[in-house]
Order: C-alpha cells, then structure tokens, then sequence
C-alpha cells in the first residue's frame, strides 16, 4: 500500500517535467495566440480557396480562382493605389513634424508639461470623436478652415467632396490624430543621446544647426528607421478614419484596399473572393516589410 506522502517521482510524469521550463511560462501565450490568430489565419486561407459567401449556399473549392480574379481586378488595383498615395502622404509629414515637435520640447522651451500634453493628447482620443471633430472642420459652409480662407480671400474648398483634395483632408486628420505618438518615441531618444557629444561641439564653437547636423540626427537615425517603418505599416492599413470621414468617396477616389475588401466581403456578400484580396494585400505588406529590413541592414554594414 502506498503513503499518502509518496514523492510525486514515483507516479505519472508532471506536466512541469514534460514541458521545459520556458515552454511552460509561455504556453497560456502560445496557445492565445494560436486561437486567435494562427487559426483565423488557416481559416481565411482556406477560405480564399472556395466561394464562401454570406448567402445560403453551401461553399464549394475554387482553387486559385479568386486570387486570378483578383490579379484581373481593376478597383482591387485603384484601391492599392489610394492606399500607397495615402501612405506616402502621411509617412513623410508624420515623420518630419513629430521630430520637428520632439527638437521643440527636448530644447527647454517653457511649460513643457503643456507642450508635451498638447501634442500627444490627441492620439488618445477614439477614431470616433476625431473623425467627428474634423468632419465639422471641414464643413463647406460652416468649418472653421473654410472660414478662415474666407478671410485671406479665398473660396470655400470641398475638403471632403472634391477628389482632388480629399485624400489630402483625410491624411491631415491622420497628421493631427497620430503624431504624438512618433514625437515620444523621438522625445524619447532625444533624451538618450549622451551629453558630452554636445559638450565636446560646443567646446570645438560649433553652433546649433552645426550640432543638429552632426550630432542630433545622426543620432537618430536608428529610430528615425523605426518610426518610418512602424508609420508606413500603419497607413497601409488604414481603414477607420477614411471610412467615417469619406466612406470612401468622393467617386471611391480614398478608398483604400481595406475598404475594398471590407465592402467585397461584407456588402457584396462574396468572403471567399474578400479573403482572396486580403492575402494579397498580405503578400505585397510583407514584401514592403522586407524590402524596409533589408535597406536597414545595408545602411548598418
């Protein structure tokens, strides 16, 4: 007859022996992740390969037939197309004002718990409300930008109805709403930089354009990589603020991939082709993803 208080050897083998130590701390992660995204992930592959829809009929296999549709599909590619011009016209400001507002601050200018709260304030605010805010901005009639170009003598601008300037409205909202973020992350390195850099220019009578020249942004260079990169898989997957502020119009001129496939699938009834369109898009941001990690390593070597 055993004891009560056998050693634990001498039964089954515990899951902790089973499993090594790091496996065991990381699989309530491992297996979250594996239900909410490796599955999801398999699903719409294989949902890809067949005529899914949201209509009755049972799916049937397809083959590669939705991604040849989808090669073949002119407003897949206009909407690729919206999607690249709103990533490069929000890539280069987000870029360059966030680290023109980190160099304001990181020089000591006065209040700068104000300033840092008034530039990142924004980012906190839900899609919602900043759509909302901007949409009565930008109202023909009654906007305070309209208003103001009244002013300096100027006719009203359809910010949101004119295809020429909408995409360019809806990448000032983006501006507005999300470079707080990328000024901490420059705040952030700015305050990292070693000062005897600056002591030893100053030292040598070098000015303060020579010492932002120099010192300051080659110092940065590292995160100003990570910031373009962070900020160009952002904007390419962009779908909130355009949807509440254009729907995509006017005439589909800002509706970008996203959208498409959202309206594909959810309007059009059609998820298999839906699913077909988002691994492509997948693919062509993975390409973009390389293409960026592998300029980074040139420009360490």
């Amino acid at each position: 007859m055993s004891s009560p208080h056998a050693s634990p050897r001498s039964g089954a083998p515990s899951v902790r022996r089973l499993l090594p130590p790091g496996l065991l701390f990381a699989l309530p992660f491992l297996v979250l992740f594996a239900l909410f995204m490796v599955w999801p992930l398999v699903q719409g592959l294989w949902m890809s390969l067949t005529d899914t829809s949201l209509s009755a009929h049972t799916p049937g296999f397809v083959g590669l037939d939705n991604f040849t549709e989808a090669f073949q599909d002119a407003e897949m590619w206009r909407a690729l197309g919206h999607t690249v011009w709103f990533t490069v016209l929000s890539t280069v400001p987000l870029v360059v004002v966030a680290l023109g507002m980190a160099l304001l601050v990181h020089t000591g200018l006065p209040g700068q718990w104000v300033w840092r709260l008034a530039f990142f304030a924004p980012y906190l605010l839900p899609v919602g409300v900043v759509s909302l805010l901007w949409i009565w901005l930008y109202q023909p009639d009654l906007g305070l930008l309209n208003h103001l170009l009244d002013i300096v003598g100027i006719g009203p601008v359809g910010w949101l109805s004119d295809e020429s300037v909408a995409m360019w409205a809806v990448a000032l909202t983006t501006l507005w709403w999300t470079v707080g973020f990328n000024f901490l992350l420059y705040l952030a390195a700015l305050q990292a930089l070693p000062d005897h850099l600056y002591e030893a220019a100053a030292i040598d009578g070098a000015g303060a354009w020579r010492r932002l020249r120099s010192i300051t942004l080659p110092q940065l260079s590292r995160i100003t990589v990570v910031v373009t990169v962070l900020q160009v898989l952002a904007s390419l997957k962009v779908f909130d603020q355009i949807y509440l502020l254009t729907k995509g119009g006017p005439n589909g001129s800002t509706r970008p991939v996203v959208e498409y496939v959202y309206d594909v699938g959810f309007t059009g009834y059609r998820l298999g082709y839906a699913s077909a369109i988002s691994y492509v898009f997948f693919a062509l941001v993975l390409l973009a993803s390389a293409a960026q990690y592998a300029a980074l390593r040139r420009r360490e070597k």
